[in-house]
């Protein structure tokens, strides 16, 4: 292994905080332990994240949680049709000073370490071209002047799969800033119980804060120390590299498959996951299990599969059924001592 690589008792330490805001988040969110994991995965691989599902089943609670349990300033930005630019990324405003009239920027509400960007495919293109520069540079420029975003600093954004009607699709370059794409599904019967019994219409919920920005960022950059093991990159590479047409079987019906992008995007989260899991390495499991939403929303089908009713979800269950986790290849000594 590296020498920088995470020891145990950095893990131990890391994992003891994860935990505590796993039981905080699991207080807004009930019955979703699952979704909740993927999301610290995804904080602690500092990417933004796409929440899509239903009005109603708690994304934006969610976020509010995550907000107050780490202490961390949130905003939300409704999106809709008529939002411009400026009014997410900030204007310069006319002011007087010294007898003076000069501009001087008004940061917008993308300046805080956690927005809500809520029903994100409402926007115009244009709006939403300006959150490309703010979620892949964290940064934002207005007027010829670049001005940084705090640190840390995470797009969560919603969408409602349902209404379609004055709505703009996220294209490709912007889908691909979202570390990962998270379903929000419907809860059962016990777990709506649950909520009949410990909520009420228009009760914010409380959360103890539970960790600060600053561990936080720390956690995070002690993800980008557990240990990625050769054979692991190596099927994360056969892994992306099977995403396009003519690489794999499981590819028949893709238009365009996954950007290298991808491949760092599955090991940051496959890093984070270890992490939380109390791991020191990186496993085949852990790239596996963050594999769907990293992939699926980058993979573009063609229109033969879309009329069959075939999705980007069924591709990567594909994938990771027919790409083996080593790869069986023969060594090159070997062949050169077989003749």
């Amino acid at each position: 292994m590296k020498a920088n690589t995470a020891s145990e008792s950095e893990i131990a330490e890391a994992g003891a905080k994860l935990q505590r805001l796993q039981g905080a988040l699991r207080q807004v969110l009930f019955g979703q332990e699952a979704l909740i994991d993927l999301v610290i995965i995804g904080l602690l691989a500092r990417g933004h994240l796409l929440l899509e599902g239903l009005p109603g089943l708690g994304k934006t609670e969610l976020v509010k949680g995550l907000a107050q349990a780490l202490r961390l300033e949130a905003k939300r930005i409704q999106f809709t049709p008529d939002l411009l630019p400026g009014d997410i990324t900030g204007n310069p405003i006319l002011q007087e000073a010294d007898g003076k009239r000069q501009f001087v920027f008004e940061p917008g509400p993308l300046f805080a370490n956690l927005v809500l960007a809520d029903e994100i495919n409402r926007a115009s293109p244009k709006t939403q071209s300006a959150l490309l520069e703010a979620m892949q540079e964290r940064r934002v420029t207005v007027m010829g002047k670049t001005h940084a975003l705090p640190d840390p600093f995470f797009v969560l954004a919603t969408q409602n799969p349902i209404e379609l009607e004055g709505t703009y699709p996220l294209p490709e370059a912007q889908l691909d800033r979202f570390l990962f794409k998270l379903e929000v599904t419907r809860n059962g019967v016990e777990v709506l119980e649950q909520i009949v019994k410990q909520r009420e219409i228009g009760e914010p919920v409380a959360v103890a804060a539970v960790l600060s920005g600053e561990e936080l960022t720390q956690i995070s950059a002690l993800s980008r120390r557990i240990f990625l093991p050769d054979v692991v990159t190596n099927y994360i590479a056969r892994l992306v590299d099977a995403t396009h047409a003519g690489s794999s079987s499981a590819a028949q019906g893709v238009k365009f498959g996954a950007s290298p992008r991808a491949a760092l995007a599955l090991a940051a989260a496959a890093r984070a996951r270890a992490l939380l899991q109390g791991r020191i390495n990186a496993s085949f499991e852990d790239v596996r299990a963050v594999a769907a939403p990293v992939l699926q929303h980058r993979l573009v089908l063609d229109y033969s599969a879309r009329i069959e009713g075939r999705k980007p979800a069924d591709v990567v269950a594909a994938l990771l059924e027919g790409t083996p986790a080593q790869d069986y290849t023969i060594p090159k000594s070997l062949l050169a001592a077989k003749v």
